[in-house]
């Protein structure tokens, strides 16, 4: 499934394809300290849903998440930081939560606790927070507890 998202700026989200691995992967190596290798992209296209969001014909953005049953499970999205805070996060979000709809009773998702931006992202599109990951998420000083949150259709 691809959708145009805004004709203005020619964005779309689309499924990926081998051939965005790498960009995929730099995009990544960009947007956090303990990024992706290629290696995880391609598994997650073999065996998760893996979506990017092109502006202009260039990965911009990408979504990976798996469903199993009927939970959708939000394992990793980033945009390109040059790109962020213009509205592009929530679009692939929006089309996380649309994709899934009459698919999954629920998404899931983890996210570090220090990472305000993206709970609130998450808190404006229905996401509540479920739970703690004690020391889930690597960090230069140590371990960082993540934030469980749940989305109910």
């Amino acid at each position: 499934m691809n959708l145009i998202t805004s004709a203005s700026d020619s964005t779309l989200i689309r499924a990926a394809r081998p051939d965005d691995i790498p960009a995929i992967a730099r995009l990544d190596a960009k947007s956090t300290a303990f990024p992706w290798c290629e290696q995880q992209f391609s598994e997650s296209l073999a065996s998760h849903r893996l979506y990017v969001l092109e502006i202009d014909g260039v990965v911009s953005g990408y979504l990976v998440y798996s469903l199993v049953l009927d939970e959708a499970e939000l394992l990793n999205i980033a945009i390109a930081p040059r790109l962020r805070r213009r509205g592009h996060g929530a679009r692939l979000l929006e089309y996380f939560i649309e994709a899934n709809r009459g698919v999954a009773n629920r998404l899931l998702l983890e996210v570090r606790h220090s990472n305000r931006s993206a709970i609130d992202l998450y808190n404006s599109h229905g996401f509540v927070k479920q739970g703690v990951r004690k020391g889930y998420y690597p960090t230069s000083y140590g371990r960082e507890d993540a934030w469980m949150m749940v989305y109910e259709y």
